[in-house]
């Protein structure tokens, strides 16, 4: 569709000015498309086929294209609702005279309809970066699949067991705009199982740190908080932070780039339970945030393994990418004593996590490392392997490396539906096949999901 302006002055490249735009189709990344005068503007808090008056927000006349928020609707979707969480609300931020928090970009949409919208996205990504004309059978239609509705009865909330805030100069919580150095304070994480909302976070004095990590099982087992100080911060001062919060919270000190880990009280690491097993994960420790997540991802990728016959009593997998050994101790399970799973895991502290998880099973081998310097040394015959890359995807190099290693089948787990499609045309370029797909909901009211997928060799 064509954007139409409003009354003058009409866009001219500056931030600021608003104009007036037809909505077209959702796009990767949490926006809609529209265009003014030839140029494309993505925007976000909006929902395709609406008219809505958007403030540009990056706006450089060099740019490719520009960005914009939704200030006012004109011609609503009848999919939109009254945003749940007026921080994220981006009509009435800009109202009050700021942007709209980060992470809850799609709270103004039907839940059905945000669904559908990151279907469509998947869709179209496996269309243009891998050529995946045909979806496989095992796709669930035209919406991805809803996670944990008995848990939140159908509201998008209360899922999130992993939050992280910034921390206003005033020292108050909150969290950045979407693309800016803005913080704006908050007073309630709506998306947040309750175990991080009764923090009560945003009531404490935290002059002198600059981002606060909380997780919290899902299993009721101890909280830890993580303060990253400023610099200069004395010990002192972040004691008597942690002096302020309940005495059963673990709090620690650390280092957002290192990753390094300091106790203040408490431990180092929390509890996380899922398909059978315990887990220890450490400080920042990778794990999925959505309370139902684990156990949903589980079963999808030993349904498609098992139910292909790729994964039986003695075979030989590995899982890469591994953290801190959630799938590995299922696959292990799986194999048995018979059996062998190579977990690889490149963060020093995850891979420890995963050693100390799974020291009880001996068919399992950890090792810490990259996973393509890895894969080079441990050349074997695979049954099966399970990749679950970071947001980047694995790239054109492993993918290549895991095609040479002549697996009978890959299961791919991936929260980004781009670097996947992408990750998908290098196997199908080798002669690969996209045998099974599912797609979940693991972050409702955000324009994340997160797919499983069997690749198998051609034939």
């Amino acid at each position: 569709m064509t954007a139409k302006t409003q009354t003058q002055p009409a866009p001219t490249g500056e931030t600021g000015t608003e104009a007036v735009l037809d909505v077209g189709p959702v796009a990767h990344g949490g926006h809609c498309v529209a265009r003014h005068e030839g140029r494309v503007i993505f925007v976000r808090h909006a929902i395709p086929g609406e008219k809505v008056r958007a403030r540009l927000t990056d706006a450089d006349d060099k740019a490719k294209f520009w960005r914009a928020d939704v200030v006012d609707v004109l011609e609503a979707s009848p999919d939109r609702v009254d945003h749940f969480w007026h921080p994220a609300d981006s009509r009435r931020a800009w109202r009050h005279g700021h942007p709209p928090v980060g992470g809850a970009e799609f709270g103004h949409i039907a839940l059905a309809r945000q669904r559908s919208l990151k279907a469509d996205v998947l869709a179209e990504q496996l269309q243009r970066l891998a050529g995946v004309e045909q979806l496989p059978d095992s796709w669930a239609g035209t919406s991805v699949e809803a996670v944990g509705e008995a848990s939140d009865g159908g509201s998008g909330l209360g899922w999130r067991t992993r939050a992280s805030f910034s921390v206003t100069p005033g020292g108050k919580l909150g969290m950045h705009a979407h693309r800016s150095g803005h913080i704006i304070p908050v007073s309630e994480m709506p998306l947040a199982i309750d175990a991080i909302n009764t923090l009560r976070l945003w009531d404490i004095d935290l002059q002198g740190v600059e981002r606060v990590e909380v997780a919290a099982p899902a299993n009721g087992s101890r909280p830890l908080v993580l303060l990253a100080p400023a610099e200069g911060t004395k010990p002192k001062r972040l004691r008597a932070i942690a002096a302020q919060l309940p005495d059963d919270v673990s709090v620690a000190a650390f280092d957002p780039v290192t990753e390094a880990v300091e106790q203040i009280r408490g431990r180092l690491w929390v509890q996380e339970s899922a398909a059978g097993h315990d887990y220890r994960v450490t400080g920042a420790g990778f794990w999925q945030i959505h309370r139902d997540a684990p156990e949903t991802l589980v079963g999808t990728v030993t349904e498609f393994l098992q139910g292909g016959g790729f994964l039986n009593p003695g075979a030989v997998v590995a899982d890469l990418y591994a953290g801190a050994g959630l799938f590995t101790a299922v696959l292990a399970d799986a194999v048995g004593e018979t059996g062998s799973v190579l977990s690889v895991e490149g963060a020093p502290g995850t891979s420890r996590d995963a050693r100390k998880n799974l020291h009880a099973a001996p068919q399992v081998e950890v090792v810490q490392g990259r996973v393509e310097r890895v894969l080079r040394q441990k050349t074997r015959d695979f049954d099966a392997l399970l990749l679950d890359p970071p947001r980047a995807g694995a790239g054109k190099a492993v993918v290549g490396q895991l095609v040479d290693s002549h697996p009978r089948a890959v299961a791919y787990v991936s929260c980004d539906p781009a670097s996947f499609a992408r990750d998908v045309g290098y196997f199908r370029k080798a002669g690969w096949e996209l045998k099974a797909l599912r797609a979940f909901d693991l972050y409702p009211h955000t324009h994340h999901l997160e797919t499983v997928a069997l690749l198998t060799p051609g034939p």
